[in-house]
């Protein structure tokens, strides 16, 4: 199901409830009923908790854009690692550098066009591209340098190997969701509270705070669709893309 039918059915299904319980409760209440009579406390106690939820709100929305910007942090590390692996190993004999880069090759194309699927549907990384690094690192480690010019180069390759390697673990650990089930079970709970806190203020039927009721309903709506959209770096509509990949090797079929 598409993120925006997600979006448009909650922000619907929102506004329905709370129009269809203001309806129903402007049927039970008598002609007599005053709204004018809602204590001063309660308006208080409304107006405070929707202020520390919008706190909460927007913390829960900083935190997970956060950790979408840090994963697609790590993806241009990771790139560009492996882009200075390919181009330093030009010091290198023929053969040697035929090797490593096609190694280098080999782990971009099964990272774009293979492991970013398996991060945006499960959330984890493969073992086989962990063979494919594996790989990268035998070709630099096991070279012994010939010249000055070859070993001057060799500990920086090897420097960028782990590079390479520390933003993939990184890549790995920030491709699942980031909220814990209690932070969604505080949200859920707090959103519930306070819409239903606009019910003790006794709106009525009349156009504007129906609209008003609707269109808070649906701001809510919005922010926790928007949360949950973060929560999945790699998974879900604004996600982390990899970008960076196709820059650093627009030589590589990628993304096909």
């Amino acid at each position: 199901m598409s993120e925006w039918l997600v979006l448009t059915l909650a922000m619907a299904a929102a506004c329905a409830v709370v129009l269809s319980i203001t309806f129903f409760n402007h049927r039970r209440i008598g002609d007599d009923d005053d709204p004018n009579e809602t204590p001063d406390v309660i308006e208080y106690m409304t107006m405070m908790i929707g202020v520390i939820y919008a706190i909460v709100l927007g913390l829960a929305i900083a935190g997970v854009w956060e950790g979408r910007g840090a994963a697609q942090e790590y993806v241009r590390q990771e790139a560009q690692a492996l882009h200075e692996i390919s181009v330093r190993s030009e010091v290198y004999p023929a053969d040697v550098r035929k090797k490593i880069r096609s190694d280098v090759d080999a782990y971009v194309t099964y990272v774009v066009d293979t492991e970013w699927k398996q991060m945006a549907d499960h959330g984890d990384l493969t073992d086989h591209s962990g063979e494919l690094l594996e790989r990268i690192r035998r070709d630099v480690t096991d070279y012994e340098p010939q010249t000055d010019h070859e070993g001057q180069a060799y500990q920086p390759l090897v420097d960028q190997v782990a590079l390479v390697d520390d933003a993939r673990s990184a890549r790995g650990q920030s491709a699942g969701a980031t909220m814990p089930g209690v932070v969604w079970f505080g949200l859920i709970a707090g959103a519930l509270v306070t819409v239903g806190l606009v019910f003790t203020l006794q709106i009525r039927r009349s156009f504007r705070e129906l609209l008003l009721a609707g269109l808070f309903s649906a701001l809510i709506a919005f922010l926790l669709f928007l949360i949950w959209d973060f929560d999945a770096p790699f998974g879900r509509g604004v996600a982390a893309t990899a970008e960076p990949f196709l820059a650093q090797f627009p030589h590589l079929p990628l993304g096909g």
